[in-house]
């Protein structure tokens, strides 16, 4: 599969929304897990969000539940993960991912998924 493309990371204030995309190509035609993942030097990578592309069926972490939202378009295969009222522990490096023909789809493994992007910087300042 081609590499995953990363785009929209940047700086915002406390309760400022942003909207990351990832260009996903080859991955409508096929059953994958798509994912955001986050990662700060401080902390191992951790998953924000999954869905699966053939239901569309989506989880999120408890953290950013009522704020994040994970979402694709298999019309254009992108992936995108629209974040609201963001804080200071959002700030990281975001990830997007995809596992294909997965037998299960969660944001709790990151080891699982095979083709990653190069990560996209988001800031929360105050």
């Amino acid at each position: 599969q081609a590499q995953l493309v990363e785009s929209g990371g940047g700086s915002v204030t406390l309760g400022g929304s942003l909207t990351l995309s990832c260009a996903t190509p080859g991955y409508a035609k096929i059953g994958a897990c798509l994912g955001w993942f986050r990662q700060t030097p401080e902390k191992e990578r951790e998953g924000v969000a999954v869905i699966y592309t053939v239901d569309k069926a989506a989880l999120h972490r408890d953290s950013v539940k009522g704020r994040f939202t994970i979402s694709y378009d298999d019309t254009n295969n992108t992936l995108t993960l629209q974040m609201n009222n963001l804080g200071p522990d959002d700030s990281a490096t975001y990830y997007c991912a995809a596992k294909p023909a997965p037998k299960v789809c969660r944001y709790s493994s990151p080891t699982d998924f095979t083709t990653w992007g190069q990560g996209t910087q988001v800031t929360v300042s105050s």
